[in-house]
């Protein structure tokens, strides 16, 4: 949302100009002297907190010299600047113009006033320069040498944010032990000297030709610097927005050592959606409550968060982390109540509550469905499928196609993917075993060897009972996790549609034996076409016999042991993950004017608002606001269109006088089970878990790096290079001395890779 100056007759806005814009004061004095210099009448009775939140002056108002351009990109005022500089007159030019910004008219006695108080201000604003004068004055100024190292230090943080941003890995592999081969920042850094830059040139002109210029340890301080100052940038966002969401993502690995990607979900201070990635985690052995003070100690000693200003979690987990993932959410509403478990937005709700059920065939099931998914991402093996699908319908182009169609892309991560899997399943298999007969030599042997463990899993007849089953209890909330993840209006449907999936649920579960049969026959008929044997698993036959007991009929065992847990699991994951307080949190998005005409303005909002009654400005005027809120859009003119998200509503400029409705969107915006709007996570390239997920597919495994992965995902936040400079000088100061002897010995690769 652009901000516009609050001056008398001053038409400025952000969107318009490069000027700074700066907020009213907090302090109450300071900010009834700007009020009074604006000759504002109607912000006399504003507090300093309102004025500060909903008000801005444009750096055309203040004298030039209290204005402080600190880096490229922040702009401040000094400590005593009061705006003097107001055009008051030009209103009457035309006098029937009406004026939003009514200038109040001063007495003898005002005028005395203000004269007084700016020849004050301009006293103290002397004194203040006269005392940072004489302490400029005191500071040791930068010799050449200084100046020198620190130009050579701006090189080298160019150069590993190129890195980073590029995606390019720090080192690559020597061709034998006599050839060098020189890494990718040793490359860059001889490049840039031929290029002309005189610092590094002068730095390493008499370098050994086949000597690495940096250390290890002094790269991963400079890292660790490039890292620390672009996550800065956006915890002080982080800060500013108060509110925040937590959001996991899927284990990865550096250097053999497993992390946990930390995500935040925040409003910006121009009031858009934001998801960024924060750092790695380590996820060690220990169990959840250890995970869990790593975390607080993570978000709370290192980061200044405050866990109270938690408004949700979502935890992005799959395999044997599900488990554990589920018991740091428990644990953290526990502690803290606000941070509802929510479900991440990025990933599909049947899914997610397939991967949360703990029973090792889902789990199986889950897993292989993983890999299937990531052998088809090569074009090769996703043409030997069209191909086997092809030959397995031969007789049914239509169907062929549409199969074709079903799994051309990513299909593994779709709301439907069980109902996909199962059309698919014949011509997969078939896939497969030509994949692992391999007769033209066109996959490696990893690949060959993938296809044949999927292949043993595909025809085991408990995979097959395990993905129908999946697929018809799923079916009750397919279409409910659909509008979860659709638009504001969907969400809210969703919201208000639990009940009825609930009640489907339990009705299977009173019938479960009438389902059971249909969906076990299901699976027969699709074992049959596949000329697959009905079977009991072998450990269990095992422990049967072990124990001395009775066989057990195939159709009861996965009755027993497949059908009652899954429909009973799905339920109970239901339950717990949509609570009736995330449920009323979710009823709030009748705030968003399109669901709110939707409903013909008969929403009762105030119904659902105990969840975030005390994150509000002004709770006690809630009801006349929200009254306000509605009427405001009921008889809004024909030729305005209603907002139909949370962005586009945060994005009105008069969404500021609505206080409470504000702050209330912003919180609900923070969710992690809303999708992103409006482009608001800031790369340009998708969300923030995309980037990561791209750097990893295309960064050979071994190349990867914490550092690098970070600055690749946040290469759009900005950076100042003088700053990264002033924290390592002032972290490293003895590298100063180090620096000038370069490292005798080459890198290793293990340590350049972490």
């Amino acid at each position: 949302m652009p901000n516009f100056c609050a001056a008398p007759n001053c038409t400025r806005k952000s969107t318009q100009s490069d000027l700074a814009f700066f907020r009213f004061p907090r302090d109450p004095e300071r900010c009834r002297i700007w009020v009074e210099n604006c000759r504002r009448a109607d912000l006399e009775a504003k507090t300093a907190d309102q004025l500060n939140k909903h008000y801005r002056l444009c750096a055309k108002h203040f004298d030039p010299g209290m204005v402080c351009k600190t880096s490229p990109y922040r702009t401040v005022l000094k400590d005593t600047a009061i705006p003097t500089i107001f055009d008051l007159t030009s209103h009457l030019k035309n006098p029937h113009t009406r004026h939003r910004k009514r200038i109040k008219e001063l007495t003898e006695d005002d005028i005395q006033r203000m004269k007084e108080r700016q020849l004050a201000a301009e006293q103290l604003s002397s004194k203040v320069e006269e005392e940072s004068t004489n302490t400029a004055d005191d500071e040791p100024q930068l010799s050449a040498e200084e100046k020198e190292y620190r130009e050579y230090l701006r090189s080298l943080f160019e150069i590993l944010l190129l890195l980073g941003k590029q995606g390019i890995p720090l080192t690559v592999n020597k061709i034998s032990e006599t050839e060098f081969k020189p890494n990718n920042f040793q490359a860059l850094l001889d490049y840039s000297m031929n290029a002309g830059d005189a610092a590094l040139r002068k730095r390493f002109s008499t370098t050994a030709v086949n000597t690495e210029y940096l250390s290890p340890a002094q790269l991963n301080q400079l890292l660790d610097v490039c890292e620390n100052t672009v996550r800065e940038e956006m915890l002080m966002e982080v800060r500013e927005s108060r509110f925040f969401s937590l959001v996991t993502g899927e284990l990865v690995e550096f250097s053999k050592e497993k992390y946990l990607p930390l995500f935040l979900r925040y409003v910006s201070q121009q009031n858009l959606i934001r998801e960024e990635l924060l750092d790695f985690l380590p996820f060690g052995d220990g169990d959840e409550c250890a995970l869990v003070e790593r975390l607080e100690a993570q978000l709370t000693e290192r980061w200044g968060l405050s866990m109270e200003d938690c408004r949700g979690q979502a935890h992005k987990a799959s395999g044997t982390s599900t488990i554990k993932m589920k018991a740091v959410a428990v644990l953290l509403m526990e502690k803290y109540k606000f941070a509802l478990h929510v479900p991440c937005s990025h990933m599909p709700l049947n899914i997610h509550l397939a991967n949360n059920l703990p029973y090792p065939n889902v789990q199986v099931a889950m897993e292989t469905l993983r890999r299937i998914g990531k052998l088809f991402e090569a074009p090769s093996t996703q043409s030997e499928l069209d191909k086997a699908i092809g030959v397995y319908h031969q007789k049914s182009e239509d169907k062929a196609s549409a199969l074709k169609e079903a799994c051309a892309s990513r299909w593994t991560e779709r709301h439907n993917v069980f109902e996909v899997l199962l059309d698919v399943l014949p011509p997969l298999l078939l896939c497969m075993d030509n994949i692992r007969d391999n007769d033209d030599g066109l996959f490696t042997a990893a690949v060959v060897a993938s296809a044949y463990s999927i292949a043993e899993i595909l025809a085991d007849f408990e995979f097959i009972v395990t993905i129908v089953i999946l697929k018809n209890v799923l079916t009750f909330t397919r279409a409910f996790g659909r509008n979860l993840q659709g638009e504001t209006l969907d969400v809210y449907s969703a919201a208000n549609s639990l009940t009825a999936v609930l009640h489907s649920l339990n009705e299977v579960n009173d019938n479960i034996d009438v389902y059971h049969e249909f969906w076990y026959e299901e699976a027969i008929s699709l074992a049959s076409l596949m000329e697959i044997p009905v079977s009991i698993p072998r450990l269990f036959l095992r422990k049967q016999r072990s124990i001395d007991a009775g066989e057990i009929q195939a159709e009861l065992y996965f009755k027993e042991y497949v059908t009652i847990p899954i429909i009973r699991g799905i339920m109970q994951e239901v339950e717990d993950m949509f609570s009736d307080t995330h449920l009323n949190a979710l009823k709030c998005l009748s705030l968003v004017p399109a669901v709110m005409g939707q409903m013909k303005f008969n929403t009762l909002e105030e119904n659902y608002a105990d969840i975030y009654h005390s994150d509000l400005p002004s709770p006690d005027t809630l009801p006349a606001e929200l009254h306000c809120w509605r009427i405001k859009w009921k008889h809004r003119g024909k030729e305005v269109p209603l907002p139909t998200t949370i962005h586009e509503t945060l994005q009105l400029p008069d969404v500021k006088f609505f206080p409470n409705v504000n702050s209330f969107l912003k919180v609900l915006s923070t969710l992690p089970v809303l999708k992103l709007e409006g482009g608001g996570d800031g790369g340009g390239d998708g969300t923030a878990s995309k980037r990561l997920q791209a750097y990893f597919d295309n960064t050979p495994v071994k190349n990867w790096h914490r550092s690098l992965a970070m600055l690749h995902v946040n290469s759009h936040v900005k950076h100042d290079l003088d700053v990264m400079v002033d924290k390592y000088c002032r972290l490293y100061p003895e590298d100063e001395g180090e620096a000038e002897e370069p490292a005798e010995e080459p890198m290793e690769e293990e340590a350049a890779t972490n």
